[in-house]
């Protein structure tokens, strides 16, 4: 017998092996590993052996995903493919035992019977799911289960549906702790309190690209939740009417708010006193724009307890057309860590050291994009009048990113060092793309590494 010959049948009794290693593995790891994939490719391994043939239909995750069947272009008048996923699910959820699904996530890309979608997610619910994740291109509310909104076992549930959601007059979720909803259209101002206030034990809230034009006063008020991320659309109803929802956020234990919007709805940050990491940008608003600046004031000045901070450049330049912002702007006592994800301009960078001057226990600030290329500051540049106290009692740490080694950026960097005087680090990242002047770089690093600096222990890191 060949070497090869030898050599090819010790592969194949070591994969044979392998095979009975992972079949003699006991049914709850198995179940275990099947749950990571969608369940497509986990009812696929019953034709493996005997000792397959039903593990699937234990597994305690049911992913149904109609891209999975699909082309990657549907043809909806196409009804074989259609027909081909109804049977799927229809035969999965027949076949499976009555063990209790942990996690059911649905989507569908194309419009099926409502009834249909409906008693398939009623089957999860009746399995006491924990996760519930549907994704449904449908315009009939109707395939949402009503009981699924008296649901007792329901930890987690995500919507995706772009149509107006039906909440019956009882809502009670006792154990869910996070819920995501996505373009969903909120019907009216009580049924919608009455969803988040039916979520006693609600931790996580994620309301992503939903319609509020439906709704005049809603408050989010919640003593359990942490946190808090909203996306809003814009605005398109009439110039000369009142414009979007008043929301009130009442939770004195969030820990984490993200806004993301044209602040098309109006946000009072009633008690936030917990707060710990806030994330802000509003893009420059094109209509409105006096109604918007006043509310992105509103809205930073709600964030006055909050440590952690990250903000964009048109969330600042909404600070230069408001009316003497600064008299009317608290202090940050807490304000530990800013992050300005934005290029500095000639326009915002005074808007910057004012902001500065309002964190006195400012520990860190990371300025992402560099500055504008055609700005100028120089080291008799007004903004050195008056440094900001963080900046002379308490910042350790500078990072600025993007860093194309322009006059303004090595003088702001100069001056950073001159009067930090309990700076430890200033970190120094170079701009990578094909704008970058790599001999203007190193130039300055060799500048900026030997330059005077007020703390004696402060390191200059470049990458």
């Amino acid at each position: 017998m060949s070497d090869d010959h030898r050599g090819y049948e010790l592969h194949e009794i070591e994969h044979i092996h392998m095979i009975d290693v992972i079949s003699n593995l006991p049914d709850c790891i198995l179940h275990h590993i099947l749950s990571f994939m969608p369940t497509k490719e986990a009812v696929k391994t019953s034709i493996l052996s005997t000792r397959w043939k039903n593990l699937w239909a234990s597994v305690p995750n049911i992913d149904l995903d109609d891209a999975l069947l699909y082309a990657s272009e549907v043809d909806v008048r196409h009804p074989p493919e259609m027909t081909s996923f109804v049977s799927f699910v229809e035969r999965v959820l027949r076949l499976r035992d009555a063990s209790n699904i942990e996690k059911f996530r649905l989507s569908c890309r194309v419009c099926f019977d409502a009834s249909q979608i409906n008693s398939w997610i009623y089957h999860a619910l009746m399995h006491s799911v924990h996760e519930l994740d549907l994704c449904l291109f449908a315009e009939d509310p109707s395939v949402i289960p009503r009981s699924m909104f008296d649901s007792k076992s329901l930890v987690s549930l995500k919507i995706e549906m772009n149509c107006v959601v039906e909440l019956p007059s009882r809502i009670s979720f006792p154990r869910l702790k996070i819920l995501h909803l996505s373009l969903v259209t909120f019907p009216n101002d009580d049924s919608t309190e009455k969803l988040f206030s039916g979520c006693p034990a609600l931790e996580e809230l994620v309301l992503l690209d939903c319609e509020w034009m439906n709704l005049n006063n809603i408050a989010i008020s919640s003593s359990t939740l942490k946190s808090l991320s909203i996306d809003d659309l814009p605005y398109y109803g009439p110039l000369d009417g009142p414009c979007g929802c008043k929301i009130k956020i009442d939770a004195a234990n969030l820990t984490f708010l993200e806004y993301i919007g044209y602040l098309s709805n109006e946000i009072f940050l009633d008690d936030v006193s917990s707060l710990v990491k806030a994330c802000i940008h509003i893009p420059k608003p094109h209509e409105r724009q006096k109604e918007v600046v006043c509310r992105t004031v509103d809205l930073l000045k709600g964030l006055r307890y909050v440590e952690s901070l990250r903000i964009s450049n048109s969330t600042l330049e909404s600070l230069i057309c408001a009316d003497n912002w600064l008299d009317h702007f608290p202090v940050f006592p807490n304000m530990r860590h800013l992050v300005l994800t934005m290029e500095i301009r000639n326009h915002t960078i005074g808007v910057l050291m004012d902001l500065l001057n309002l964190c006195p226990s400012l520990k860190s600030v990371c300025l992402s994009e560099g500055f504008m290329r055609c700005m100028r500051l120089g080291e008799n540049h007004s903004i050195w009048s008056a440094i900001p106290t963080c900046m002379s009692n308490c910042l350790k740490m500078a990072t600025f990113k993007n860093f194309c080694a322009n006059d303004s950026e090595i003088c702001f960097i100069k001056c950073v060092l001159k009067y930090a005087c309990v700076l430890e680090k200033m970190d120094i990242q170079c701009c990578k793309s094909q704008q970058g002047d790599l001999k203007k770089q190193r130039d300055a690093r060799k500048e900026l590494e030997t330059v005077a600096r007020t703390s004696a222990a402060c390191v200059v890191k470049f990458s």
